[in-house]
């Protein structure tokens, strides 16, 4: 995960050193080099998206002088995002994405859960089916990821999120695919995870942003630190809203949009939330 950016570019070689400097570890090898367990671990998966997100970063901002109207990112890709504003510097952002990670495995550990992608199938019929897991159980499962019409995430107790699943089928569900993942995330099960999280939050550099920001928590901008702060802790327990993330940008006049990081998997979402705008890769806008 991008090597090819640091074998070609000064600037993300320089984002890779400056992280494993910060880190204290070979995070660089182990983004280009694993083992895959070892870089799966959320604990070192998230400074690892974030390191390559952000080297993209610098790459993009030397080769296009478009200024962004906002900035916005999926989950942990909020980080990327905060260091794209000015908000939060990359290492202060690498520390706290390394911490977070650590929380939420904790949390899981505790809490045990897990989640669940739903595809074919529209928000209402899931949530119905989630309310009736949830009433049957006793534990909690719901919506934790609105990607794209069609692809949706549950996020739960183990229990509750196979009731869910099978009750979804019964609705219609063209498919449901397990993550590979032991924990809970944008659920109440990361509520210790979250609390911790905001004593963290409070102690780290951020600055006011010099674009707005607009938070999978609210789907909308978020312009001053205290705003910034208030929903990096709540996206933990809330769900990622991208879909009216993305709507309520494209409402705003954006008909361009540029995926920073080393794949392109925002960019096939937004082709499923609006194909009217221009989706653009970090491969693209360096070809």
């Amino acid at each position: 995960m991008g090597y090819e950016l640091y074998e070609r570019f000064p600037r993300a070689r320089d984002v890779f050193a400056q992280a494993d400097d910060i880190l204290g570890i070979l995070l660089s090898e182990l983004c280009f080099e694993g083992p895959s367990e070892a870089l799966d671990d959320t604990v070192n998966t998230q400074p690892a998206i974030l390191a390559a997100s952000v080297a993209a970063l610098r790459v993009i901002t030397q080769h296009d002088t478009h200024a962004p109207a906002y900035v916005a990112g999926h989950s942990m890709g909020e980080f990327s995002a905060l260091v794209a504003a000015g908000a939060l510097p990359l290492e202060d952002a690498l520390r706290l994405v390394r911490r977070r990670g650590q929380l939420m495995k904790q949390a899981g550990e505790q809490n045990p859960g897990g989640m669940a992608a739903v595809l074919g199938l529209e928000r209402k019929p899931l949530e119905e089916a989630c309310a009736a897991a949830r009433q049957e159980t006793g534990e909690h499962v719901a919506v934790a990821n609105d990607n794209c019409p069609g692809q949706l995430v549950i996020s739960g107790a183990r229990v509750p999120l196979e009731r869910a699943s099978e009750l979804a089928a019964a609705r219609g569900a063209k498919r449901i695919v397990r993550l590979p993942v032991s924990i809970a995330a944008h659920s109440p099960l990361m509520r210790e995870a979250a609390e911790a999280f905001k004593e963290e939050l409070r102690t780290a550099r951020f600055e006011e942003p010099h674009i707005p920001i607009v938070a999978n928590a609210t789907a909308r901008p978020v312009t001053d630190i205290a705003a910034v702060r208030a929903v990096l802790a709540q996206q933990l327990t809330s769900p990622v809203s991208w879909t009216e993330s993305v709507q309520w940008m494209v409402t705003q006049g954006v008909d361009r949009f540029v995926e920073v990081g080393p794949k392109n998997v925002l960019i096939g979402l937004l082709r499923r939330i609006d194909r009217s705008v221009q989706g653009l890769s970090t491969a693209d806008l360096l070809a």
